[in-house]
């Protein structure tokens, strides 16, 4: 039985973690209410002004605001990005495979397609053209509407399209605008039933991708290390089970969408620190990101997997000091993320690696941006580098290509 009669003394080492309301985790005294994070007790303060936790508080700051920001609902279909050469080239085969399906079928003999099939992509190039090129232009507005929406807006280009085609070449209206239209449709079809198809996909690769980072040897290496530093470094401490918390609440989240690129690379700076606790001088970070765009917008959890196999494999296998180096730089209309790490040809022995999560690197890459984006990995001038080309979206479009 606890005798409640009077207020009970205090003991520094009971603590207990309660929530605040903006969500963050709080290590408040025994029998004391919850402070809020910046009215800690004068020796956590005293604490947090030591030079190694001054790079985290801005870290933490910016790990807030991806937090607060709301999740976007998620569409079956987007309407397809015909600005993206993937998606154009689809578009391209569709097309051609259904002209050629209705010159077979209005010909006679087999000596007659050729013909037809010239005729019918001379008539039917302006259209396709117009078209697309309305299409492309106003895929930023189009995106933003309900897939039928959209698909409305384009039918109606579609037919006025073919009524001046048909008036140019002196064709019969009436004909042109239902062949026009089944293309159409064939290409909506096919695209909406990408789009539904690529959603479990999605799915799936968030669920590989938070299997192959949330390992057990980096929870029982990151408790090890708070353990380490709880009782000579408490603040230190806390504020690696913050940035931890922080971490897996980012990674445990829906990221379908593009996001910041600020936010990737605050939540790797974060796991880097974890890293750094347990790794001390044997980590060190380069970061080179002067020439980083700053309304970038990237896929979710594209830099920490690749930071953590750079930890993994260039800095684990060995007991001498290895540097990471982290740049991101924008070229034209690219986005080159590069990772270079010390390359240890004994590194195999360590592990298999963590292979899953690069290959679940690649698979989003195509969902979001087709063939306009790669993934190159090796060795290179003594290091092993990883290196990712994007294209440079901003703000503005977020979703992905279908």
């Amino acid at each position: 039985m606890v005798d409640d009669s009077g207020p009970a003394p205090q003991d520094a080492s009971r603590v207990q973690w309660q929530m605040t309301g903006s969500d963050r985790h709080v290590r408040t005294e025994a029998g004391q209410p919850p402070k809020h994070p910046s009215k800690s007790s004068p020796a956590l303060a005293s604490g947090r002004h030591d030079g190694r936790l001054e790079g985290r508080a801005e870290a933490r700051a910016g790990s807030q605001q991806i937090l607060a920001r709301k999740e976007i609902a998620v569409r079956h279909a987007v309407f397809p990005d015909l600005r993206n050469l993937g998606v154009l080239a689809r578009a391209l085969i569709i097309f051609v495979a259904m002209v050629a399906t209705h010159s077979l079928a209005v010909s006679a003999t087999p000596a007659d397609l050729p013909v037809n099939m010239a005729l019918a992509l001379g008539a039917a190039l302006p259209i396709a053209a117009i078209t697309a090129l309305v299409w492309a232009l106003a895929s930023p507005v189009l995106r933003r509407l309900a897939y039928w929406q959209a698909a409305l807006v384009i039918g109606v280009v579609t037919v006025l399209a073919t009524v001046l085609a048909s008036r140019w070449f002196d064709a019969v209206a009436w004909r042109a605008v239902p062949l026009a239209l089944s293309v159409l449709a064939a290409l909506l079809v096919y695209f909406h039933t990408l789009g539904r198809a690529l959603s479990p996909a999605v799915t799936e690769a968030r669920l590989q991708a938070l299997q192959a980072r949330i390992r057990p040897h980096f929870l029982f290496n990151s408790i090890n290390g708070v353990l380490g530093v709880l009782r000579s470094e408490p603040a230190r401490a806390e504020s690696a089970l913050m940035d931890m918390a922080d971490l897996f609440r980012v990674l445990m989240r829906e990221n379908r969408d593009l996001q910041p690129l600020a936010d990737e690379i605050t939540l790797t700076r974060q796991y880097l620190d974890l890293e750094k606790l347990r790794l001390g001088d044997r980590l060190h970070v380069v970061w080179k990101l002067d020439k980083m765009p700053a309304d970038a917008m990237v896929p979710p959890l594209v830099l920490q997997p690749i930071a953590e196999n750079a930890v993994y494999h260039g800095i684990e296998p060995t007991q001498a000091a290895g540097e990471i180096e982290i740049e991101v730089a924008r070229l034209r209309t690219q986005l080159f993320i590069t990772v270079r790490n010390p390359f240890l040809e004994q590194a195999g022995r360590h592990h298999g690696g963590n292979k899953m999560a690069m290959g679940n690197i690649r698979e989003r890459l195509a969902l979001h941006f087709d063939a306009e984006a790669s993934m190159t990995s090796g060795p290179r001038e003594g290091r092993y580098q990883v290196q990712l080309i994007l294209p440079y979206r901003r703000s503005s479009d977020t979703k992905t290509i279908v």
